[in-house]
């Protein structure tokens, strides 16, 4: 069983004077590094960069020994060996790349690679030498909480010389990025087992299970951003193993702890009794019409906007939310049904948050949506309403939100927040949607730039769409499952799938493909670009890719 990588940005340059009258600068990280997952808490994938390669070569690997044949690579500056189960994109930053894996690399003396772990790896980032590993132990529960052989599956933020990962155990886990390579034993976490220079050195360990009672749904999956200094955090609160029953419903979903301190500073339940099945969307976060705002994708098929501040009783203050899924949808389970969930990130450019719906990758192909959607009003923001017969609305059901038997209508929202909704479009006007005109279910996110708007779906359909309008411009079929999102820089689109085919497409209205290369295993990841490197992480290996001077 393969369980998503969430997979998976920091504010727009924006400075804002709060009401308590402390100037914030959030600010695009100006340095060449991408330290979180989309590069800025607005996970918007698209950053400014060098030039970057079209075409490359990653050479051959010896399947008895896996050692790596690179008589043939071409363009590749450097390939760092991750485990044999890897979901996350790799961070750059401070000189170093990490990325999250699980332990069939077996760097560590005391885990050999039998020892089934959830890693974080830490690269040179020159020549991809390896430097340190954080090792999350399996938990005792099984599979039910800690999926075997899945390994940590999101990725890390990163801040100058700390670092923030929720790995498999449920915990939120601050690390110096340093390691012991700098000799010395940072925070107030001093109980490290291993000081030596290939383990991590911890400063501060929450445990969201033992600490709020939820209960993580075969995984924890959370790739955390932050908002000053507000750790945004998803708890993955889920259902049990008889994948019916939700066993702490009370329990938060979504989090946000004091980055420095580890101190939960306010937490939210919403999706309660609804929540579908697991919850292994993450966060992003933006001030949007003048309000910082901290958006996450909850198990009940709903997006949340919390107000990203600290507050007084440890309760987060609800800004909006939004019903992903069209009312008349109703969820089943194995992915019969046509209700899902929410896997992927919600991704903010130009004001507008974008996010689409899915499932499970073991829950199959399905329909799916895609919304764009203002963040500027506030309550219940969805498309539509569904009301009694006395026409009051009705409280958000588990598994259908409208009841047609009991009276009730679907009736359109006049507070609607939506900008415009994607399902597929009948290009082609014969009165139904084709295979290649259909938005399935997604795993990875939205990337946006030179208003056009790029997202790849589990079914294999990378869609091209006008950013402000929701019109296609093109789609194109890889043959293959995606987990990831694109990548959109230098003119071009990068998007990987399972069968290991990286695409590179021209960023343009007109569907041309510059060149289709396989790197050798599966790409559950987005590729990351930073300078005139792109980065690609495979099922088992890390690639630096840049053109040879």
């Amino acid at each position: 069983m393969r369980k998503l990588a969430c997979v998976f940005v920091v504010f727009a340059g924006t400075i804002v004077l709060h009401p308590e009258g402390v100037l914030q600068i959030l600010a695009d990280d100006l340095t060449p590094d991408c330290p979180q997952w989309g590069g800025t808490s607005q996970r918007n994938n698209a950053p400014d960069t060098g030039t970057l390669p079209d075409s490359w070569d990653v050479g051959q690997f010896d399947f008895r020994t896996g050692e790596w044949k690179n008589e043939t690579a071409e363009n590749i500056r450097w390939m760092a060996k991750l485990g044999n189960e890897s979901y996350a994109s790799p961070v750059i930053a401070g000189g170093r790349v990490f990325c999250a894996t699980n332990n069939g690399a077996g760097y560590v003396k005391r885990y050999p690679a039998e020892v089934d772990l959830g890693c974080l790896l830490a690269f040179n980032l020159a020549d991809g030498s390896f430097l340190w590993q954080h090792s999350a132990e399996k938990l005792k529960e099984g599979r039910d909480v800690d999926w075997p052989d899945q390994g940590i599956c999101c990725s890390p933020m990163v801040e100058g010389d700390r670092l923030w990962i929720v790995t498999n155990r449920g915990e939120v886990v601050c690390l110096d990025t340093e390691g012991f390579h700098d000799s010395e034993n940072d925070g107030p976490c001093q109980s490290e087992v291993s000081q030596d220079r290939s383990e991590s050195d911890v400063i501060w360990i929450y445990d969201m299970m033992g600490e709020l009672g939820s209960r993580q749904h075969n995984m924890a999956c959370c790739s955390v951003t932050a908002a000053g200094n507000l750790l945004l955090v998803g708890t993955s609160n889920g259902v049990a193993g008889d994948e019916e029953t939700i066993p702490a419903p009370e329990a938060p979903s979504f989090i946000a702890l004091d980055k420095t301190t580890g101190n939960l500073i306010w937490a939210d339940a919403s999706p309660g009794q609804n929540i579908l099945h697991g919850q292994w969307g993450s966060p992003a976060c933006a001030v949007l019409g003048g309000v910082p705002q901290a958006i996450f994708p909850g198990g009940d098929g709903w997006l949340y906007s919390f107000l990203a501040e600290r507050t007084d009783d440890k309760k987060a203050r609800l800004l909006w939310k939004f019903d992903c899924n069209p009312k008349d949808t109703v969820w089943e389970g194995g992915g019969q049904g046509d209700r899902n969930s929410i896997i992927a990130t919600p991704m903010i450019s130009g004001g507008l948050v974008y996010i689409t719906t899915g499932e499970d990758p073991e829950s199959g192909e399905g329909q799916g949506d895609l919304w764009c959607i203002d963040p500027t009003r506030r309550g219940d923001v969805s498309s539509h309403l569904v009301v009694d017969a006395q026409g009051k609305p009705v409280a958000p059901r588990r598994y259908a939100a409208w009841d047609e038997a009991a009276g009730e209508k679907i009736v359109p929202n006049e507070n609607s927040a939506a900008v415009w909704h994607y399902r597929g479009e009948d290009v082609d006007d014969d009165g139904k949607f084709s295979f290649e005109e259909t938005m399935h279910r997604g795993l990875g996110s939205a990337a946006v730039r030179d208003g056009l708007l790029v997202i790849g779906d589990f079914s294999g359909l990378v869609h091209c769409l006008d950013a402000k309008t929701g019109s296609v411009y093109w789609t194109h079929d890889m043959l293959a499952t995606m987990w990831g999102g694109p990548l959109l820089a230098d003119g071009k689109i990068y998007i990987g799938d399972e069968d290991g085919d990286v695409v590179v497409f021209k960023l343009a209205k007109e569907l041309e493909i510059m060149n289709e290369l396989n790197v050798g295993n599966s790409v559950y990841s987005s590729p990351v670009a930073v300078g005139n490197t792109l980065y690609i992480s495979t099922r088992s290996h890390l690639f630096a890719i840049a053109e040879e001077k």
